[in-house]
Order: structure tokens, then sequence, then C-alpha cells
């Protein structure tokens, strides 16, 4: 699980860890799973969605672990999910590793704002998420500095490792 704030640069890194991956690999961007809810739907509020999302996308990315593929799954998966994960890994076998991409704010913001995509002015609403971040301090990688390629690499060599492995 590639993970980390709005901003943080991990579908950049992403597409630099799939070239880095050793075998039959999918490259999950958990963003497209909010385009699956029906957006007129009043009886969806946020907070349910995002769970409901969170799951939806961990047991496809489980699914194509168990049929042998190293999964990337993008999205800014916070620490606190982490609780239902670990059973359902140790259940069905597959290995789960937790990298969380976290630059500075300033960094996240300014990314925020001018990415092509879904450009978000207003980084308010997503500070305390940024914030959430702050658990599980061995899993996370800050530099502002360094390349897509290079965080793609130092995870690749942690993921080899066992740095970033939970279960």
């Amino acid at each position: 699980m590639l993970s980390g704030p709005v901003g943080a640069g991990k579908s950049t890194i992403a597409a630099e860890l799939m070239a880095l991956s050793p075998g039959p690999t999918v490259c999950m961007e958990g963003d497209a799973f909010w385009f699956f809810i029906r957006r007129s739907s009043a009886d969806h509020t946020r907070p349910k969605s995002f769970q409901m999302v969170m799951r939806a996308m961990t047991a496809a990315a489980t699914q194509y672990a168990r049929d042998g593929y190293e999964v990337i799954l993008d999205f800014s998966i916070p620490p606190w999910f982490l609780r239902a994960l670990k059973p359902m890994a140790e259940r069905t076998g597959v290995g789960l590793h937790f990298v969380v991409v976290r630059p500075s704010l300033a960094v996240c913001m300014a990314r925020a704002a001018t990415r092509t995509e879904g450009t978000i002015a207003d980084y308010g609403p997503y500070r305390d998420l940024y914030d959430d971040f702050d658990a599980l301090a061995a899993h996370i990688l800050s530099d502002d500095d360094a390349d897509a390629a290079t965080m793609a690499a130092k995870i690749r060599a942690g993921v080899d490792a066992g740095t970033f492995r939970l279960v």
C-alpha cells in the first residue's frame, strides 16, 4: 500500500515503482473507485463512502495478490484503517506492506494546487488527513527534495528488506 496525504506524489511514485517491480504487477489507483458511486445518492455520506471505497479497493487488491500479482495500491489510506486490514491480510495469507509518502505540508499544498487533474486550491479540508499520517513513523518516507524515481527506489528497497511489512 502506497499511502500518504493528498499532494504527496503517490501516483507519480507508483508509476516509477511499477518499473522496479520484479514480477507481474497491478497498480490500482484508489481514486478510481470513487467513480463507481452514483453521485446523486443522498444516502451515502462522505465518511461512510470513504470507508466503503477503502474496503472495496482493498478487497480487489487482495484478490490480485492471491492470484500471484504484486499489487501497488495508491490511495490516501489513513493508518487508522489498518486495524481492519490486518485481520483480512492474515486470513487470506496476503502479505501487507504499508508505505507512507509524507513530504512537508507546504509541498503537499503546492502540489495539490498545481496538479493537472483535480486541482485543490483550498487544502484546509485535507489538513486533518495530513496530520493523520503522523502515525507509524517507521513506515514514513519524508523527503521534500527527492524525485519520484529516488522515492520509488527507496520504497522498493524497503519492501524487499521487509522494512514496511505489517503482516
